[in-house]
C-alpha cells in the first residue's frame, strides 16, 4: 500500500470525530446499554491460584452470547465519583479478554497484558453480538523546557479508541481502532529535553523533542480460540499494531497514563507500539502468555497522516506471567531492522523486562507502579541502557497523583555539536505532579494538572544544555470512564 496523504478537510474531520465523541460523554446524557470497566470484583470471578474460572457453558470455547439489554435499574455500574470509588465490575454482559478465557482488565495495548486488579474505564454498548468498548482522553497542554536547547509550546495530545469482539465459530474474534490528535501538533512535537528518536522532516533526527503520534495509531484484529477452562490460542494482526515487545505503551499503563509527557525512556522500552505491519501468534496457558510476532522494522515516517507499506523484517518474543493478580511480568526480546529512517544501516536488537503491581489502598484509592529496563544492541557496536520506575495514586477524592524517574544512556544529544558527536552520555530526569478532577459526569471527568520535571547531566553536557535545568507542564484534560 502506498502512502496516502490526507489534505486538511480530512483532518479536521479526524480530530472533529475525536473532540465530539469525548464532548458527548461531557454532556452526561445517557448512552443506551453503557456501563463502566472497573476493576474485577470477586463476587463475579472466582480466582484460584491467580486464574480466572468462567461459568461453564454450553460452548467453553467461544464467548458467551451477550445478553440482552440491561434496564437501568438491572445495571450495577461500577462509578467512581467525587465520593466514592467502586473498584468492582459490573457482571452484566462483562467483556472477557480478545486473547483467552480471563477478564478484559488483564489486556492492555497490543497484546499486552497488566495485572488483572487494572481499571477499564470505558463505555460499553452491546449491539445484537458485538460488545463494543471506547475509551480515551484529550489533552491540552503547555510546556516550558529551560535552558538554550529548550522551548515553549501548546499543543494538544491523547487518543481515542474502539474495540470490538463478539463470538466466531468456536472462538472469539475482536476488532480495534485507536486514533490520536498529535498530529496536529506539527511535525515538529513538542519541546523535551534529552528526548530523541524518529524525524520531523525526513532529513534531521528530532532530539530534544518528543515526536507527534500517528493519526492512526492501531487498526488491528484478532482471533482467539479458548483449549481449555483457562488457556487458548491466538493471532494478532495490525496496521498498524503493536508487537509482542516491552511493557505496555506507556499511555496504555496506569502508573503513566495520567501523565501527559512521554518517557525519554519511550525508544529503549516500547517505541513499537505503532508498527505498519505487525503478526502475532501465541498460547495463554492459565496465567502464563507465550507469544512471538513479525514485524515492520523501520518506525513511522514524518507523515503522521497516512498508512505505510507493511513490510515484515524484524521479529519478537515476549513470556508474561500474572503470578497474582495484583502484578504483570514481563521479558521480551527483538531484533528490529533499520529502525531509523536517518541512518537505515543499522539495525538493533532490543531485549526488555518490567514489572507492573497495581492494588487498591486504604479507603478507595488505588496504587500502581512500574519498574522497566531496556537495553539496545546496535549493529554499529553500541550498547546503550535505559531504566525506569513510575508511580501514580488514584485518590478517591478526585485527586490523582504521579510521578517517574529515569536513567538513559543517549548516543543522539550531540550528533550537531563538532567535537562531541556520536558520544554516549548517561542522563537522568525526575519529574511529579497531578490532576485535580473538577467536575465528573456519568461518561466523563475534567481535570487541571502540572508537573515539575528536574534533569541530571553530566559536567561534560552542561555548557551545551545549561545548569540547573527544572521544566514545567500545565493542562487540562477530559477522559471517558
Amino acid at each position: 500500500m502506498s502512502h496516502v496523504s490526507l489534505h486538511w478537510g480530512r483532518r479536521r474531520a479526524c480530530l472533529a470525530v475525536i473532540l465530539l465523541t469525548l464532548a458527548s460523554a461531557a454532556s452526561g446524557e445517557e448512552m443506551p446499554d453503557h456501563m463502566h470497566m472497573d476493576h474485577v470484583a470477586s463476587d463475579h470471578v472466582s480466582h484460584r491460584s491467580g486464574s480466572v474460572h468462567q461459568t461453564k457453558r454450553k460452548h467453553p470455547t467461544a464467548m458467551p452470547k451477550p445478553a440482552a439489554p440491561a434496564t437501568a435499574t438491572e445495571m450495577d455500574h461500577s462509578t467512581m465519583d467525587s465520593g466514592h470509588m467502586d473498584h468492582g465490575m459490573s457482571g452484566h454482559g462483562a467483556m472477557t479478554g480478545f486473547l483467552g478465557p480471563y477478564m478484559m482488565t488483564r489486556e492492555a495495548s497490543g497484546t499486552s497484558w497488566q495485572p488483572d486488579t487494572s481499571p477499564h474505564e470505558g463505555l460499553h454498548r452491546q449491539l445484537e453480538e458485538w460488545s463494543v468498548m471506547t475509551h480515551g482522553s484529550i489533552n491540552l497542554n503547555y510546556v516550558g523546557q529551560p535552558g538554550p536547547r529548550g522551548a515553549d509550546k501548546t499543543f494538544v495530545s491523547g487518543m481515542l479508541m474502539t474495540m470490538a469482539q463478539r463470538p466466531l465459530g468456536d472462538g472469539t474474534f475482536g476488532v480495534r481502532a485507536m486514533l490520536s490528535p498529535e498530529p496536529f501538533m506539527g511535525a515538529s512535537g513538542y519541546p523535551l529535553l534529552l528526548a530523541t528518536g524518529e524525524t520531523a522532516d525526513g532529513v534531521s533526527h528530532l532530539v530534544d523533542r518528543q515526536h507527534p503520534h500517528d493519526l492512526f495509531m492501531e487498526l488491528a484484529a484478532t482471533y482467539s480460540r479458548n483449549i481449555t477452562a483457562n488457556s487458548s490460542v491466538f493471532i494478532y494482526g495490525g496496521l498498524p499494531g503493536e508487537p509482542a515487545l516491552g511493557p505496555p505503551a506507556f499511555m496504555h499503563r496506569l502508573s503513566g497514563m495520567d501523565n501527559p509527557e512521554a518517557p525519554i525512556s519511550h525508544h529503549w522500552l516500547d517505541s513499537t507500539h505503532i508498527t505498519f505491519g505487525v503478526v502475532t501468534a501465541g498460547v495463554v496457558l492459565d496465567n502464563w502468555k507465550f507469544e512471538a510476532s513479525t514485524f515492520r522494522g523501520r518506525e513511522p515516517d514524518q507523515y503522521r497522516y497516512d498508512i505505510e507499506r507493511p513490510y515484515l523484517d524484524s521479529f519478537a518474543g515476549r513470556v508474561s506471567w500474572n503470578p497474582v493478580r495484583e502484578l504483570s511480568l514481563q521479558v521480551s526480546y527483538g531484533h528490529i531492522n533499520s529502525p531509523e529512517q536517518l541512518a537505515p544501516s543499522v539495525s538493533e536488537n532490543r531485549l526488555t523486562a518490567s514489572a507492573i503491581y497495581t492494588t487498591p489502598f486504604g479507603d478507595g484509592h488505588l496504587w500502581s507502579t512500574t519498574v522497566a529496563w531496556g537495553r539496545k544492541m546496535l549493529s554499529s557496536g553500541d550498547t546503550l541502557d535505559a531504566y525506569l520506575f513510575e508511580s501514580s495514586a488514584i485518590l478517591k477524592n478526585n485527586w490523582t497523583l504521579f510521578m517517574r524517574a529515569e536513567r538513559v544512556a543517549e548516543n543522539e544529544l550531540t550528533d550537531d555539536i563538532i567535537g562531541l558527536e556520536g558520544r554516549t552520555f548517561t542522563v537522568g530526569k525526575v519529574s511529579a505532579g497531578g490532576i485535580y478532577d473538577f467536575v465528573r459526569t456519568a461518561h466523563a471527568k475534567f481535570g487541571i494538572g502540572g508537573l515539575v520535571s528536574r534533569y541530571v547531566l553530566p559536567d561534560n553536557l552542561k555548557p551545551v544544555y545549561g545548569r540547573d535545568l527544572t521544566g514545567f507542564m500545565v493542562f487540562g484534560r477530559i477522559k471517558l470512564l
